[in-house]
């Protein structure tokens, strides 16, 4: 399915601020019932573009969760190092400050207001799902595949790279995971990201 296909609505209607997401009973459960999309990087160009059109580059925060200290789990932060190298005004979570679960709660404190936040994630899955991307219109939460920690949703809009399958020991799946494939989708959603803000591309490639 494409992602041009499913419902789209405006982010501002849904929620104000913050990329610490606590919406009211009615609003968990509709963000609950939503599906998420998994999209290939092509499809991941598609969820973006919308988003683009609406937020100025200067006004989208990037809050890509992870640590340095695993590979499958490293791919928010690469993604962070890059879009950082970038020139990206706004971003939270690379590999020399991993965004993880000890340091979570402090950065959301510094996002700014009136920021829309889109938070990145690595995530288990099927085994079909593995190298796809699950692009949402909600939050994700942090360390779900591990439960490891009880960790608050985050985002207005979220990216979750399959980094890996699904098994009995998601730590040391996460652990062992191939290095080579979480750089490759790391570099193929920054680069989206990239192409999805044209305009701060030309301005890093002008100076």
């Amino acid at each position: 399915m494409c992602y041009q296909d499913m419902r789209r609505m405006s982010v501002k209607e849904k929620h104000p601020h913050t990329g610490l997401f606590i919406p009211d009973s009615g609003v968990r459960e509709l963000i609950a019932q939503s599906k998420r999309a998994r999209v290939d990087r092509a499809g991941l160009l598609a969820f973006l573009q919308p988003i683009a059109e609406q937020w100025p580059r200067d006004r989208v925060v990037f809050l890509c969760i992870g640590s340095d200290r695993s590979t499958g789990d490293a791919l928010g932060p690469l993604v962070g190092d890059v879009l950082t190298a970038r020139g990206w005004p706004q971003v939270r979570g690379t590999l020399a400050a991993p965004c993880d679960a000890g340091s979570l709660g402090a950065m959301l404190k510094t996002l700014p207001r009136e920021h829309l936040v889109i938070a990145v994630d690595a995530c288990l899955g099927r085994a079909g799902s593995v190298g796809s991307f699950l692009v949402s219109d909600g939050p994700l939460r942090p360390a779900r595949a591990t439960g490891t920690a009880e960790l608050p949703d985050v985002g207005h809009y979220s990216i979750a790279a399959v980094v890996n399958e699904q098994g009995a020991k998601p730590y040391h799946t996460l652990q062992t995971t191939s290095l080579h494939a979480v750089i490759r989708m790391a570099g193929e959603l920054a680069e989206a990201i990239c192409d999805a803000w044209p305009q701060h591309t030309n301005l890093q490639n002008s100076r």
